[in-house]
């Protein structure tokens, strides 16, 4: 469809009560990534496409959301709730520029894919003046039927309006209709709102395209693509989905998963080859894990990138800003955050580094913490490559560790240590020998007998 150009209104005005949250409802999300963000995603995009994103008053996160999910996105305000069409005529300054095609979705389907779109054009491209999306319900109640005749589409009747023998019909409208754009305005301009809400209804435009003596389409796709989300049950529905593609995406591209279903992942997660993912895994936005890298058993990762054939985990912790060299290995009960450890860095178990970077092949003992925040600010510490951080130690940042320098176990690091020297930081060891034998003789002597 690359000849023709192309509009695509998105409306993301809807209240979404029943997700019994004040976060708008496309503003929640799915395998990381807000419902708006998938659909702007999948919408057309590139030379001759254009993006409005129309969203309800006083909902401007609503309209930031939808600018950095795609910066060419051009937002309108629907001031009053008066319907669907209603609500693309709010973007009629858009409209009025012109394309060739009109695409409408909906901002609560995250699952709808790029390819659907590129198949609601094709009839377009065809000659039809409106193609609608339509699919084949387990169970139709509630929804609008697509009556179709001689292969063309023609009505949308809805539940409550349809004969008995229409309500056994199980193709389904989605919602999302693509318009010839020569005729679209002039389409949803004739859309009344004669109906018991008095409300616009974009359903009727399929009426007014027959009247008009023009044809419309229909695309059939999965239940699943068009499930649009008004509560959390279905949030949680469609996040199953989500991440049962995402698993089979990822498997098909040569990640080894050997329980994927419990493994959580992100839209955007990218893997190299031979990566490995142990059970019980969330990898969260913003992962990038390189070739032969190995993220074991009840680690959590976001933000961060993690390089060739390094390990993470068991019960790790890797926070924003995270970025493991290769063959780095991060244990057990290990947490980073806005920290860089260069390639073969050692941190085997039960430490914190944050604010940090750390020199290859360096070496941090267990219970070693970078003491990064001092009640006010966030400060950083640099350890040399090659250092040796002995276990239970303290860098109490800011602060620079040199190459190659060794830090004695259970020292408080406080000053700058140059490359190569030995730090020891700890009171001196005393002892008294045979002071615990006279101290339990001196406490059963002064014990009081218990009464009975």
């Amino acid at each position: 469809m690359t000849d023709r150009t192309c509009l695509t209104i998105v409306l993301a005005a809807g209240e979404g009560t029943r997700m019994r949250s004040s976060l708008p409802k496309v503003l929640h999300s799915v395998a990381g990534q807000t419902l708006l963000a998938h659909v702007l995603a999948a919408a057309p995009k590139g030379e001759g496409t254009s993006l409005a994103v129309v969203v309800g008053p006083d909902h401007e996160a609503v309209a930031d959301e939808a600018r950095r999910a795609r910066p060419d996105a051009a937002t309108f305000t629907q001031h009053e709730r008066l319907g669907t069409a209603h609500a693309v005529l709010a973007a009629r300054d858009a409209i009025a520029r012109g394309a060739d095609d009109m695409v409408i979705a909906f901002g609560d389907t995250p699952l709808i894919s790029a390819d659907t779109f590129a198949r609601m054009r094709a009839p377009l491209k065809a000659g039809a003046a409106l193609s609608v999306l339509g699919f084949r319900a387990a169970d139709p109640t509630g929804y609008g039927r697509l009556i179709v005749e001689n292969d063309r589409l023609t009505a949308i009747r809805e539940q409550a309006d349809a004969s008995p023998d229409e309500r056994r019909i199980t193709l389904c409208n989605a919602g999302v209709m693509a318009f010839d754009g020569k005729t679209a305005l002039k389409v949803i301009e004739k859309i009344d709102n004669a109906n018991s809400k008095g409300e616009y209804y974009l359903t009727d435009a399929v009426t007014i395209v027959r009247q008009l003596g023009l044809t419309a389409a229909v695309i059939e796709t999965s239940e699943d693509e068009v499930r649009g989300i008004n509560t959390k049950t279905q949030l949680a529905e469609a996040e199953q989905v989500m991440q049962a593609r995402l698993r089979k995406a990822a498997l098909d591209a040569g990640v080894t998963m050997t329980a994927p279903d419990t493994v959580f992942l992100a839209a955007d997660t990218a893997f190299g080859k031979d990566v490995i993912i142990e059970p019980f895994v969330v990898i969260g936005p913003g992962v990038s894990i390189a070739d032969g890298a190995v993220i074991h058993s009840f680690s959590h990762v976001v933000q961060a990138s993690v390089g060739k054939k390094a390990s993470v985990g068991p019960y790790a912790r890797l926070r924003p800003g995270t970025s493991l060299g290769e063959g780095a290995r991060i244990g057990n009960f290990v947490e980073t955050k806005a920290a860089v450890l260069e390639a073969g860095v050692k941190v085997n178990h039960l430490t914190y580094v944050g604010d940090a970077h750390v020199g290859a092949n360096a070496n941090i003992g267990a219970g070693t913490i970078t003491c990064n925040y001092d009640g006010f600010d966030k400060h950083r510490t640099e350890i040399g490559a090659g250092a040796f951080i002995g276990s239970n130690s303290s860098l109490v940042a800011p602060v620079k560790i040199g190459s190659g320098a060794y830090i004695g176990s259970g020292s408080v690091v406080t000053q700058n240590v140059p490359d190569d020297a030995l730090v020891v930081e700890r009171s001196r060891q005393t002892v008294r020998e045979g002071w615990a034998k006279r101290f339990r003789e001196k406490k059963l002597q002064n014990r009081k007998p218990k009464s009975g």
